[in-house]
């Protein structure tokens, strides 16, 4: 019975959002309370278990979410993100441009959404293929695979933010092996592009390269400055989980106090924004005003659906799913190919990697004990394995898929061809390194 209220409840959220275009607040929210009634819960037991489980989710997690964004935002409207992409391009030369436009589109995809970051740096394709000679879809799809590979899983990206809240795992330890699995698959995507890139057709349209942004030259923003907004917050919540490992590297004086502080994802952000504040110090006062309000409404939709995601998972553990499917023999590995394959499934039914990242954390977040899968590495890896079935695979109901088509002038068959299939590429390539960490660590 529990078992078949779980597909009951997941088709529920596929068909809900495929066919219906129910938002996914609605939708897990719906899912969770005909769970706990199918479940055997009395109303009130729903009620507190749809609470409880919203606020846990959301008390470490909102204000990280929303900081991220109004980095991201300003990284976006003062043209950082070009400055971004062209300090890489200037490093790793025009000789190798697709890898540079595939490691710019991996920077940049930290605090932007993907589509945005595709929108932004698509101008660059169209110059880098006149310089270089190589094709322009090559550029299109590395960039979009760069892009792509950070999304799910890096934070302060939302979907590995909000999973990291909903297993219960550090957010340090997520990022430094999200950095670890995410770098080569962002690579794997760049091979893909220079095999099948050359194949594909351009469709002779207009290509919408219009964006609303500054011009750096009027700013006067330099490269580290546009680097500090993101490496700073990413190098504390890193150094506190150095501080934190259970051998005290550094002792726990004073140092200890100041990085444990400074590297609490709330703090590390904090101090991004502030660096972000100073990329548009320069900007005028009536023309930036409506930044941070677009942000926190970027933000806020995203908040909503973790909270949502955190209460359906709340009321799914108040059952002992792992018995009743019979998982007691199972292994870690078992529980990570699960993972995988349950956001793959609802990542190609229904298109958003958010939602599915959100959506599968609450299934399994009950199971973690049962797989073994209990040390922080171990629920870290978790998180990953997660990030790498929601990005298997972008298809026709993904919208960034036709982003990168519309701005790449695809037709539908050859965005098949380039896009769905290295999005297939890359996740294998993801499992495949969080499995192999697994065995390792």
């Amino acid at each position: 019975m529990v078992l078949f209220v779980l597909l009951l409840v997941v088709l529920f959220i596929i068909v809900a959002t495929v066919r219906f275009k129910m938002h996914p607040v609605f939708s897990l929210t719906i899912a969770a309370i005909v769970s706990g009634f199918l479940l055997g819960l009395s109303p009130s037991e729903i009620i507190d278990a749809l609470t409880d489980g919203f606020g846990k989710t959301l008390s470490g997690i909102a204000l990280v979410i929303a900081f991220g964004s109004v980095i991201g935002i300003y990284l976006e409207k003062t043209g950082s993100t070009q400055l971004l992409a062209n300090s890489v391009l200037k490093l790793i030369g025009n000789k190798r441009s697709p890898l540079a436009i595939n490691l710019a589109g991996y920077i940049v995809s930290i605090p932007v959404f993907c589509d945005s970051g595709f929108i932004i740096l698509s101008s660059l394709n169209k110059a880098l293929s006149k310089k270089s000679g190589i094709p322009v879809l090559v550029f299109a799809i590395s960039l979009a695979m760069g892009l792509y590979a950070a999304h799910v899983f890096v934070p302060p990206t939302p979907g590995p933010l909000a999973s990291a809240a909903i297993l219960d795992a550090d957010l340090g330890m997520v990022l430094i092996l999200g950095l670890v699995v995410s770098l080569p698959v962002s690579l794997s995507g760049y091979f893909w592009a220079t095999f099948i890139g050359k194949s594909l057709k351009e469709e002779q349209t207009e290509t919408k390269e219009k964006v609303e942004q500054q011009k750096l030259n009027d700013l006067e923003i330099k490269p580290f400055q546009a680097f500090l907004p993101l490496l700073a917050p990413i190098l504390l919540i890193a150094l506190k989980s150095v501080v934190n490992y259970p051998t005290y590297p550094l002792g726990q004086g004073i140092l200890f106090q100041i990085l444990d502080f400074l590297g609490n994802p709330i703090i590390a952000l904090l101090v991004g924004v502030l660096f972000a504040f100073l990329l548009g110090r320069k900007v005028p006062t009536q023309e930036k005003k409506s930044w941070i309000p677009e942000a926190l409404k970027q933000a806020g939709v995203i908040v909503l659906i973790t909270g949502t995601g955190g209460a359906f998972g709340a009321v799914l553990r108040t059952v002992d799913i792992a018995s009743v499917i019979d998982l007691q023999s199972s292994s870690g590995l078992g529980g990570l190919l699960m993972a995988f394959a349950i956001a793959a499934v609802l990542k190609t039914a229904q298109g958003s990697s958010t939602v599915a990242i959100i959506t599968t954390s609450a299934i399994i977040a009950p199971l973690l004990d049962t797989f073994g899968l209990f040390s922080v590495t171990d629920k870290a890896l978790a998180v990953l394995a997660v990030g790498a079935g929601a990005m298997t695979i972008s298809h026709i109901n993904d919208s960034y898929f036709w982003v990168v088509s519309q701005f790449s002038n695809l037709n539908v068959k050859n965005a098949l061809r380039g896009q769905t299939l290295g999005t297939l590429v890359q996740g294998m390539v993801g499992l495949g390194i969080v499995l192999l960490l697994y065995m390792i660590l």
